[in-house]
């Protein structure tokens, strides 16, 4: 499995995301310039300048034609993928940490930092077609009382919002009134990732406290548990095999005392689904794995870490013959 390695960033990746073709792959870091990269090749198709401070989430239309970045500017702006262009910008008074287009996209949300103050809060607003008709104004505001939001998506068509918080809950909220409908405190640390199923039926969460978990959607009810070593930053379902990608490592600092990248664990680590079994290793990267995410045709995946590289990784026709159950009956 030989990677294709893009430096096109300065400092650490904070989101690594596919469109959802699959032929586009964008990125942003902690140096406050997305870059979207062709992702069959690696070539780096342009990047999108403005942002003065890291840019710490990003989502993409469903037609690839606009793109949201949350960064700590204290900005939350929508750009024109192929332009390259601002289109508009949601100024805020602290720093936008998640952000995502609703289905349709005629909706968006995003979330602002629990500082100076200020509480965090989930803030919906009216995506327009004709920019020019564009406002700043929110459709909803939701505010935060406890433990801030670290990541935040939209529910199934839209008519809830699952939001995942420092303190290890996971709180569903109803997108048309913003109430809360259920709360769940599963992790026992930052929960730093969260990634849905094709079919919403579940989604898979990332925490610091050394796991991943799946969790039924409805319920909240733990489904799946997968223990690691060290903090893991984030999780990603493949979207045709059974298998979970989990990348961490440990902190930047602890690393430098110790020294080292086998000590660090940066590896991307996938396990089997269903039987919650490591099942192989992706190694590579210097620094801690910040963002995963597998191609939409799950013939590939991509990683960005501390190191400030982002690896795409397609996978070996092996990987596709792999069949766990078999291997584990002959082993």
């Amino acid at each position: 499995m030989r990677p294709i390695l893009l430096h096109g960033h300065t400092r650490s990746l904070t989101k690594v995301k596919y469109n959802r073709d699959g032929d586009l792959l964008f990125t942003v870091s902690k140096d406050a310039k997305p870059n979207v990269w062709f992702a069959h090749n690696g070539e780096r198709l342009g990047s999108y300048d403005g942002h003065n401070g890291a840019v710490w989430d990003l989502d993409v239309s469903y037609d690839s034609k606009r793109l949201l970045t949350a960064s700590a500017d204290n900005t939350c702006r929508l750009w024109g993928v192929e332009s390259g262009k601002e289109l508009f910008r949601w100024n805020t008074r602290t720093a936008v940490r998640q952000v995502a287009f609703a289905q349709g996209d005629r909706m968006a949300l995003y979330v602002t930092d629990a500082t100076m103050g200020q509480p965090s809060t989930i803030w919906v607003v009216a995506i327009e077609e004709d920019l020019e008709n564009q406002s700043d104004e929110f459709e909803r505001k939701i505010i935060i009382n406890g433990p801030k939001a670290t990541v935040a998506s939209w529910g199934d068509l839209n008519k809830t919002i699952y939001t995942g918080h420092e303190d290890g809950t996971i709180t569903i909220w109803d997108a048309e009134t913003g109430e809360k409908i259920k709360s769940v405190k599963s992790h026992d640390s930052v929960i730093s990732d969260m990634q849905w199923a094709p079919d919403y039926g579940y989604f898979i969460t990332a925490s610091k406290d050394h796991t991943a978990k799946i969790f039924d959607a409805k319920t909240l009810r733990v489904m799946k548990t997968y223990t690691t070593q060290r903090p893991v930053n984030s999780a990603a379902l493949s979207p045709i095999r059974p298998h979970i990608a989990l990348g961490g490592g440990q902190e930047a600092m602890e690393v430098t005392q110790i020294g080292g990248a086998k000590q660090g664990k940066f590896e991307t680590r996938f396990f089997h689904l269903p039987f919650e079994e490591e099942i192989g290793r992706v190694k590579g990267h210097f620094g801690p794995i910040n963002t995963l995410a597998f191609a939409p045709d799950g013939r590939s995946f991509a990683s960005g870490a501390e190191d400030g590289f982002v690896r795409i990784h397609y996978f070996d026709d092996d990987y596709f013959e792999f069949n766990y159950e078999e291997e584990s009956l002959t082993a």
